[in-house]
């Protein structure tokens, strides 16, 4: 059996908040429950939403936490060759096509068409550019393309998460063909993610339950790129005084790591775990225990 290694992958936009920290905390729980390793990958490939420092702010609110990745973390921005290269593989299989829609034309496309698409979903993209025609032909023009990736040939996805149970999307029907790279470069989360995940050789994904609409996709990928697929386990989500989920986006507080205790504790009430006092690595190891009751380990891990 592969080992077990999981990872926290937080997006450099601004400090943890509590949100956050649910995802990061479980991700540790689950990899320590089951003798496995941590990292920590900052998903820093779309620098325009990135903050300079943050990277380093986030690193020591983790360790403040007790929180410590098992290996050096990495930063997607540093890892561009490996999704250029997975980007050519499956355009050389044709799988891959050049696109020159923007959102804006695909918004008034949808309307033409009487689509309203609720707040939060997806765009669907109806495959304007998807024949070989298009695409050959959008190719003189001066304006860069995006890149997407074909979704027409796909049967439905099936997926198991082992907290939300038996998944399924139709990804054609639901998303449309998605997009690998953007027109000014920027390769989209959905690729760097999947090829991290199999370059670092991530058996099992913990993450927050907002992310679980992405999973089909990424299985997708990971077909049609010939890796391998991991387990998944999204968390409960943290809701703002919105009732939306909390964010940056939506006024979400950075964590006040001065008291990690207090901050760690409310993050474990909504993993659904007891809170703890006294030190914080005897904190830390009762949630381990208290983790391996909730869900139990996936191998046999030391006790």
């Amino acid at each position: 059996m592969t080992p077990y290694s999981g990872r926290f992958a937080p997006s450099p936009t601004g400090p943890l908040h509590a949100g956050s920290l649910v995802a990061a905390l479980a991700s540790w729980l689950d990899a320590r429950a089951n003798n496995g390793q941590w990292l920590v990958r900052l998903e820093d490939v779309d620098r325009a939403r990135c903050h300079p420092g943050m990277d380093r702010i986030i690193l020591r609110q983790l360790g403040d936490c007790g929180l410590q990745p098992d290996q050096p973390p990495v930063w997607q921005s540093r890892r561009s060759a490996l999704y250029q290269q997975a980007l050519e593989q499956l355009v050389a299989h044709a799988l891959a096509y050049r696109c020159h829609c923007s959102r804006r034309v695909l918004a008034a496309a949808q309307s033409r068409a009487g689509v309203i698409r609720p707040r939060h979903a997806e765009l669907i993209y109806p495959g304007t550019c998807r024949e070989a025609a298009a695409s050959q032909a959008d190719a003189t023009r001066k304006q860069p393309p995006a890149w997407r990736l074909r979704t027409d040939a796909n049967p439905v996805i099936h997926w198991s998460d082992r907290r939300l149970g038996e998944q399924q999307q139709d990804v054609q029907a639901e998303v449309g063909d998605f997009v690998l790279q953007r027109a000014d470069g920027c390769f989209s989360y959905q690729l760097a993610v999947v090829v991290d995940d199999a370059a670092q050789g991530i058996s099992d994904v913990v993450r927050g339950e907002d992310l679980a609409d992405n999973t089909a996709r990424q299985i997708l990928l990971q077909q049609r790129l010939g890796l391998p697929r991991p387990r998944y386990l999204h968390t409960p989500l943290v809701l703002g005084t919105n009732q939306e989920k909390l964010s940056k986006q939506n006024g979400a507080k950075a964590i006040d790591t001065s008291t990690p205790l207090k901050a760690l504790n409310k993050a474990a009430s909504v993993l659904g775990l007891l809170p703890q006092s006294g030190p914080l690595p005897d904190a830390l190891n009762s949630w381990v225990q208290a983790w391996r009751q909730l869900w139990p380990p996936l191998y046999n891990p030391v006790p």
